[in-house]
């Protein structure tokens, strides 16, 4: 029965903030230094999905690639990001995390290095979706920290480190832009390169080994199987990928394609100056410890909905880019505080769902958001070859509406849009 599942979810929710089995809790505690080192290790991961989004125009000349074609260096990250987060990810609930960070950072490097030498697109295309499988790193670190965290600090302790996720995401586009300036794309990663293979060699040094038996001894096939058995049985996992699905598609429908008409008349802006958008959305990292306060309150619901609202409406101002970069700057404020207070909230409901799973379901809910991330990315790119911005921003409004429309729909259902404090 429905109540029944709902009342299932609320008791595992109630229950977040005790130690659950295995290693859930294994830790007396983590030094600032070492959460902070959590953060960074994140942010840098995660920079290397973003990279290339101010640089497509330059990788598309420099490699004779038509702009369909260009679309693909973000479709294919995002595509290779998504096999990362159901093939790999998982893998933290069953062996020791540390070995799966330094060994999945090392090959990380060797990925970045074939695309900062890729001779042709077909090589470059390759890199880039070895980049995405490998990048997913980051949700295994996020994993790792709030499994090494105290039951009372748990939370502290993920919201630190999802800032570093968020402010990684945003820094990305103004480095690569900065950095390519200077010394071209390719610079961009080699010098991610160097700085994962410097970080590998950190945390293989700093970072404990996982503590206490695994609470499910699982062979990879049983893995990979239970994280659908999860989707199967948590309404509430369902809702929020959905969520996360169309959110990112919005979001990844406006960073993969802004550059284009930003480099064209009237305005023939730099990779720096693209870049240093990712700057104004620093409002989106503030938007990540709020949304998490918020929902501590029971306002998760009322969270969500503002959120979508203002995601909706952040179209209006993004379409009036080619007349006015104040336009531009209030839409991509508005779209990013939206976009990360709904990725937070989605996060808080459904680690408490099973603490002991928390790979698994970290790894499944983001497996919408690359699949979101990767739709917008290919659409709006191939969209506005044939219909220009305009097209563009009609497609990321329709992307919001339907969050909307779906969170107006199943709000009174169980964790349907984040509800009171027992969802």
């Amino acid at each position: 029965m429905p109540g029944n599942r709902g009342e299932a979810a609320t008791r595992r929710a109630e229950r977040a903030g005790t130690a659950g089995p295995g290693r859930e809790g294994s830790a007396d505690g983590l030094s600032r230094g070492v959460v902070m080192l959590f953060a960074v290790a994140c942010g840098v991961a995660v920079a290397n999905v973003y990279f290339s989004q101010p640089l497509l125009v330059t990788m598309g000349r420099d490699l004779a690639m038509s702009p369909a074609l260009v679309g693909g260096v973000v479709t294919l990250t995002h595509v290779g990001y998504g096999f990362g987060l159901f093939l790999l990810v998982p893998l933290g609930d069953t062996a020791d995390r540390r070995r799966i960070v330094v060994a999945q950072s090392l090959l990380l490097v060797a990925a970045l290095a074939v695309v900062a030498t890729a001779p042709t697109a077909a090589v470059l295309l390759a890199g880039m979706a070895a980049v995405g499988l490998l990048a997913v790193v980051t949700q295994t670190l996020v994993a790792f920290a709030a499994a090494l965290a105290p039951p009372a600090g748990r939370g502290r302790v993920v919201g630190t480190v999802t800032s570093g996720v968020v402010i990684g995401i945003l820094l990305a586009r103004t480095a690569s832009g900065l950095l390519a300036d200077l010394a071209g794309w390719r610079a961009v990663y080699l010098a991610s390169a160097a700085l994962t293979g410097l970080l590998a060699l950190v945390l293989y040094r700093v970072l404990p080994r996982d503590a206490g038996a695994p609470p499910e001894a699982l062979r990879y096939g049983q893995l990979l199987r239970s994280m659908v058995t999860l989707f199967a049985r948590e309404p509430l996992l369902r809702l929020r990928a959905l969520f996360g699905l169309l959110v990112f598609a919005a979001f990844s429908t406006l960073w993969s394609s802004v550059a284009l008409p930003l480099s064209e008349a009237p305005y023939f802006l730099s990779h720096s100056a693209i870049g240093a958008l990712g700057l104004i959305g620093a409002a989106g990292a503030l938007a990540a410890s709020a949304a998490g306060r918020l929902n501590d309150r029971g306002l998760a619901r009322r969270t969500t909905g503002t959120a979508l609202a203002l995601l909706a409406v952040s179209w209006v101002p993004l379409a009036f880019t080619r007349s006015s970069l104040w336009s531009l700057v209030a839409g991509v404020v508005l779209l990013d505080l939206a976009v990360q207070a709904v990725h937070v909230t989605n996060q808080t409901l459904i680690h408490a769902l099973r603490p002991a799973a928390g790979s698994r379901l970290i790894g499944g809910y983001m497996v919408f958001y690359s699949v979101g991330s990767a739709t917008g990315a290919i659409a709006a790119t191939s969209l506005y070859a044939v219909a220009g911005w305009g097209a563009v921003c009609a497609l990321g409004a329709a992307f919001s509406c339907l969050g909307l429309v779906v969170w107006a729909l199943t709000r009174d259902e169980p964790g349907g849009g984040g509800g009171s404090r027992r969802t």
